[in-house]
């Protein structure tokens, strides 16, 4: 299958822009990462510096994790149903432009932002610990291994929660409705990495390259089965 830049990249830059134009996707990207941020900052503003050997046997960075996988589901929910209500998606699905191209051009939008604010949040959240924290339970907390992770799984998590948020948006017609259920879809993944922070699930090496393996192929299966399963015909006609 041959794909055209040209066409993904158009679709990609009308994205953005609507992206822009449209304030609560703006403010759903704000509230979700300081949601995630707050909390955890108050509790290790709080850590007397006894508490660093037990930190330093775990992972607790790695619940910024979920920041990617939450993030993108609730914008890439809007991408289809979202432009359906508003009248601009029936021009698009008229053109010659292929559905593995306008989805793959939609997945790109969502993804880039959701990886701009989950790596930019992060290091604020690094910069806090290390300038408030106290230095023992700022050196516990802040390893090499755990900043990796979120280093490569940030784009894997992302990018597997797209794909599903954008089959649940294929298939509704309330944008409400698309991002709630997108939200929902995406919490296994946040449980996941929640316990991997708390211990409960053994992180190491070989855990990090299977579960990369998982999702760089879950990402590939997304695309081929949401493009798949895009029914042009349904979605200009309103018909189930």
């Amino acid at each position: 299958m041959t794909v055209s830049k040209r066409r993904v990249r158009a679709i990609f830059r009308k994205e953005l822009r609507e992206y822009r134009r449209n304030r609560s996707l703006t403010v759903g990207m704000a509230i979700i990462p300081a949601l995630f941020c707050v909390q955890p900052l108050v509790e290790v503003f709080g850590l007397h510096s006894s508490a660093s050997a037990p930190l330093s046997h775990e992972h607790v960075l790695l619940y910024m994790l979920g920041i990617p996988a939450l993030v993108p589901s609730f914008v890439a929910a809007y991408s289809v149903v979202g432009e359906r209500q508003q009248g601009t998606l029936e021009p698009v699905l008229t053109t010659p432009i292929r559905r593995e191209e306008l989805l793959l051009g939609k997945a790109l939008a969502a993804l880039l932002p959701s990886i701009a604010v989950a790596y930019v949040v992060y290091g604020l959240f690094l910069a806090c610990v290390e300038l408030w924290a106290l230095p023992a339970v700022a050196s516990a907390l802040i390893r090499l291994p755990d900043l990796l992770a979120q280093l490569f799984f940030t784009p894997l998590l992302a990018g597997w929660s797209i794909w599903i948020a954008i089959l649940i948006s294929t298939r509704s017609s309330d944008v409400r409705v698309a991002q709630q259920l997108a939200s929902l879809a995406s919490l296994p993944s946040v449980a996941v990495t929640t316990l991997v922070a708390l211990n409960v699930i053994k992180a190491s090496l070989v855990t990090a390259m299977v579960a990369a393996a998982a999702l760089l192929l879950l990402n590939r299966i997304g695309w081929s089965f949401v493009s798949a399963t895009f029914d042009r015909e349904r979605l200009i006609t309103g018909t189930r």
